[in-house]
């Protein structure tokens, strides 16, 4: 298979978005490299923009933590991925580009009902949110889940995967069209944090009892008042940061309701815990979005020579579910 010597990629040049020229990379024994039709926006990329988020060592400085595309070139190691196979893949970086390495081990498979760009969408959320609400937080059946930010990516995904297992759902966003389409999706309950003040809601629609699990990706100000929306036994996961990383606590109600405050990052962690998400995910959700009965939401997709307007698109919060771009 005849490959370029040169790509197009996106490189962060003083906090902005430039496109360059770069050398095509090559896969190490364990790594594949991976012709990328679709790469999806994550918030992690506006923070490496901003100089906030720099890539762990040995990950590439291209932002992008996932793609879909078609196997180009395989590392000596891999037996089990054949040149061609169409896949999408978590990737540490270099998603931004038109060829990116990725461990095989977190490569699967395209549903044969997806677009590219559907399935560029899938791995950094699908694997946050099971990594996270499943592994743990270990929601359970008929235990209720809320999450902050219902129309984003992560919001989407996690209404989705936890009303498909048989969990409740109540979300929070941002204005009456976003509440609505939460509904529509799924969700049992939606707040506009704008105009409600998400404590009392939580307390009414749970009869004072409160939810079992949180999924927050807003922090600062909002940790004081999750703790006054969980149940005894409640876990609480911090996936990121939004509104900054201090917080006061009033330890008495963790004691109290014996409360579980956990938090993760995904990126620096290895490929070996990685790998074993990626196996749960094919074993209980790829089941799912063959079938239809799960899929990813898109919002709008972009060039790959525009990723600084659809930067500017995450920022302005306007969107509901994925920013893709195209290649």
């Amino acid at each position: 298979m005849s490959l370029p010597e040169q790509m197009l990629a996106i490189e962060i040049e003083n906090g902005v978005l430039k496109p360059v020229k770069r050398a095509l990379p090559i896969p190490s024994a364990n790594q594949v490299l991976i012709k990328v039709e679709a790469a999806g926006i994550n918030r992690p990329d506006v923070m490496q923009r901003k100089g906030l988020y720099p890539p762990p060592p040995g990950a590439s400085d291209i932002p992008g933590l996932e793609v879909a595309g078609t196997i180009q070139a395989l590392g000596s190691n891999i037996d089990h991925l054949n040149l061609g196979d169409r896949v999408c893949a978590l990737a540490t970086g270099g998603g931004y580009a038109e060829y990116c390495l990725a461990s095989a081990a977190l490569c699967l498979p395209v549903p044969e009902n997806l677009s590219f760009a559907q399935a560029a969408a899938l791995p950094e959320t699908f694997f946050t949110v099971w990594s996270n609400v499943f592994d743990r937080a270990q929601l359970q059946l008929g235990e209720t889940l809320l999450v902050h930010g219902g129309t984003s990516g992560i919001g989407t995904t996690a209404i989705q995967l936890a009303k498909a297992f048989n969990a409740k759902v109540i979300v929070t966003a941002g204005s009456e069209a976003k509440c609505n389409f939460c509904i529509d999706l799924g969700a049992d309950a939606a707040i506009n944090y704008k105009e409600q003040d998400f404590v009392d809601e939580i307390k009414r629609l749970t009869d004072n009892q409160g939810v079992d699990v949180i999924l927050d990706m807003i922090g600062g100000d909002y940790f004081p008042h999750n703790l006054k929306c969980m149940s005894d036994d409640a876990r609480l996961v911090q996936i990121a940061i939004q509104d900054g990383p201090k917080a006061e606590i009033n330890l008495l109600p963790v004691m109290l309701k014996r409360l579980t405050i956990t938090g993760s990052t995904l990126r620096a962690r290895d490929d070996d815990f990685k790998a074993a998400i990626a196996d749960k995910l094919l074993e209980n959700v790829w089941p799912l979005l063959t079938s239809g009965k799960i899929k990813p939401i898109i919002h709008s997709t972009f060039a790959l020579s525009d990723a600084a307007k659809a930067h500017q698109l995450m920022e302005s919060s306007r969107h509901i579910g994925k920013i893709i771009l195209m290649v």
